[in-house]
């Protein structure tokens, strides 16, 4: 076998688990491929990128085929004599390979990098990113000055276009990076052990398997877990949970009497062990009673992106762009269903705003599940749009949040898994479930509207998705009817058909 290169990215992946970088390296076809929402993620820090270039206008793109790692070496050697900004240029150094987003010439003859990040800060593993692109870069003869991070700028607000100079801000952590790069030789020869060994290292699971990433093979390496495992009990903490792993503690049937738990771990666990669900029919009567017709049952779906979209927004601020409310007049009305989705590229809010206030009336339960996200997404609109503040406030007096006897444990099924996400709480209930659905969970539903309606598509497309949106959103708000109805049913039943 050939002497591999080491790039940042895989010198991460063996910090993080040998296991997981020797598969890169031996075993790639066993790596689940990349989900849309670290797609998204990867998509959005291209972005990104694309834009701090602007901040170096007289710029050199190392523009090269990714994976001609010769014409790489020799056209960003080349370009360092022009002494400007190189962007991508890549450098080889024993077994290290690596390619810096902005490389920025300084006085001295000496050049600084700079990492381009969509975060909002500086993380440890970008202190490791930065340790192995200088080492390499040095090795290779390139000498670096200081070692920045160029990250987002939580705190700036979009007023017209975008001011590159503004959204980002500039780091410099050379001295921690400096910090990071004891024994990183020795750990470079670790890792070229690891890669050009025969057998795969046999390493436990543990916090490492999230840290800084959820490890791609998890589902490699926890495959030997119960489905009812320690890691899935209600607000475990990840060292508790690997430490019970280790002792042999696996399933719940495994936690004898001595373990300290809390009254919701126990509680999952019992109706874990005798498959009934958990149910405190006076708390739950106790919540339903706090209902005034007509309730309405509201949901909102919002997108948020590095770079704002629009004015009076900043980085990752949530925008709203759809809603769904269904109206009962009392419990056993019929609902009216009324939505909500954003029309072409401008900003939604305003009209978000004036068709909400429409649907809502003066009086009643306004029905959430998780408030703390609608109402947090409502006082921001009051902020833009001030004329609704009075309207935000009397909303707020009156909503509710249907996640609270869930959260608190009043109600609990064994299918739930420690969850009282609607998602789990819907099927455990009433037997629905989003299953079939085109678009099925949050995440996909912003990242599907933003692509539709931002991006160049097709008509049949954007309408498909269009659909999807709203079928989705409207489930959302008929399933807390469906779950609110069965609560109420539950309070009727007797107590033997429910405990």
């Amino acid at each position: 076998m050939s002497s591999p290169f080491i790039s940042k990215s895989k010198y991460l992946s063996g910090l993080q688990c040998p296991k997981l970088l020797w598969h890169y390296y031996n075993a790639k076809e066993l790596i689940p491929d990349v989900g849309d929402s670290t797609q998204a993620i990867f998509d959005q820090g291209h972005v990104v990128g694309e834009l701090a270039k602007k901040l170096y206008p007289d710029g050199i793109e190392v523009a090269c085929n990714a994976t001609d790692f010769a014409a790489i070496l020799e056209r960003s050697r080349l370009l360092l004599q022009e002494r400007k900004p190189l962007f991508e240029a890549g450098f080889q150094y024993i077994n290290t390979f690596a390619r810096v987003d902005i490389l920025n010439p300084v006085e001295g003859g000496k050049w600084d990098i700079i990492e381009v990040k969509s975060t909002t800060g500086v993380k440890d593993v970008n202190l490791h990113d930065l340790a192995l692109q200088r080492y390499c870069y040095e090795g290779a003869g390139v000498p670096i000055r200081r070692c920045c991070l160029m990250h987002i700028n939580n705190q700036y607000v979009r007023h017209g276009a975008i001011e590159p100079g503004q959204l980002f801000g500039l780091q410099d952590i050379t001295d921690q990076v400096a910090e990071a790069m004891r024994g990183l030789p020795q750990r470079l020869d670790d890792m070229l052990n690891v890669i050009q060994s025969p057998a795969c290292p046999d390493i436990k699971i543990g916090p490492h398997c999230n840290d800084p990433y959820a490890c791609p093979l998890q589902p490699v390496c926890w495959a030997f877990l119960p489905e009812d495992h320690v890691m899935t009990l209600y607000r475990m903490r990840q060292e508790k949970a690997f430490a019970f792993i280790n002792q042999g503690i696996l399933s719940f049937q495994d936690i004898h009497d001595g373990i300290a738990l809390s009254s919701k771990q126990e509680i999952q666990i019992r109706t874990s062990l005798t498959s009934a669900p958990h149910v405190d029919r006076a708390r739950i009567a106790e919540f339903l009673g706090t209902l005034q017709y007509p309730v309405y049952f509201m949901d909102f779906e919002t997108f948020g992106s590095a770079i704002p979209f629009f004015d009076g927004v900043r980085p990752y601020q949530q925008v709203p762009f759809q809603f769904s409310v269904h109206v009962l007049a009392s419990p056993d009305a019929k609902p009216q269903h009324h939505s909500f989705l954003a029309e072409g590229q401008s900003d939604p809010r305003p009209a978000f705003m004036r068709r909400l206030s429409e649907v809502m009336g003066d009086h009643g339960t306004v029905l959430v599940f998780n408030k703390g996200f609608e109402l947090t997404r409502l006082r921001e609109l009051a902020e833009l749009l001030p004329e609704y503040t009075d309207w935000v406030r009397q909303i707020t007096g009156r909503t509710v949040d249907l996640l609270g006897p869930f959260r608190d444990f009043h109600y609990y099924h064994p299918s739930q898994k420690g969850s009282a996400s609607i998602k789990k709480v819907l099927p455990a209930l009433t037997g629905q479930s989003y299953d079939g659905m085109d678009i099925s969970e949050g995440g996909t539903a912003s990242r599907e509207f933003i692509r539709v309606t931002y991006k160049d598509v097709g008509d049949d497309d954007r309408q498909r998705i269009r659909h999807a949106l709203e079928e989705y959103c409207k489930l959302d708000t008929h399933a807390m009817i469906d779950i609110t109805q069965a609560l109420a049913k539950i309070t009727t039943e007797t107590p033997d058909a429910i405990v």
